[in-house]
């Protein structure tokens, strides 16, 4: 994250682009940034139906983040969606994604999900 945030920063759009996602920041980020929203996108969460040229509010005293879409064209997202092919198959990373939970559950292992 810590490339894409310092791209924003150096072309001077730091006070006026926010990036919202559901990556982790390291202590070196600056900017407007707002991340470990979940549920994620990898799972079919609301940050992996926004669109290019949709409308968000974002509310810093109320900590609110609004995607300005109706129902309607969100469940219409929702029924075409689907989910990213893994970027690994086997190995550690491959049983790490398979095993951790949502960043809003504390992103614990469990052979349980």
């Amino acid at each position: 994250m810590l490339a894409t945030t310092a791209a924003l920063v150096g072309q001077g759009l730091g006070k006026k682009v926010a990036m919202v996602t559901d990556g982790r920041f390291s202590g070196g980020t600056r900017g407007f940034m707002v991340g470990h929203v979940a549920p994620e996108a990898y799972v079919g969460g609301p940050i992996a139906l926004v669109k290019d040229g949709d409308e968000i509010t974002i509310n810093i005293e109320t900590n609110v983040v609004d995607l300005h879409v109706s129902k309607e064209e969100l469940e219409t997202r929702r029924n075409q969606w689907s989910p990213p092919k893994p970027n690994y198959t086997s190995g550690a990373l491959a049983k790490y994604a398979t095993l951790v939970g949502s960043a809003a559950n504390g992103a614990i292992t469990s052979p349980n999900l």
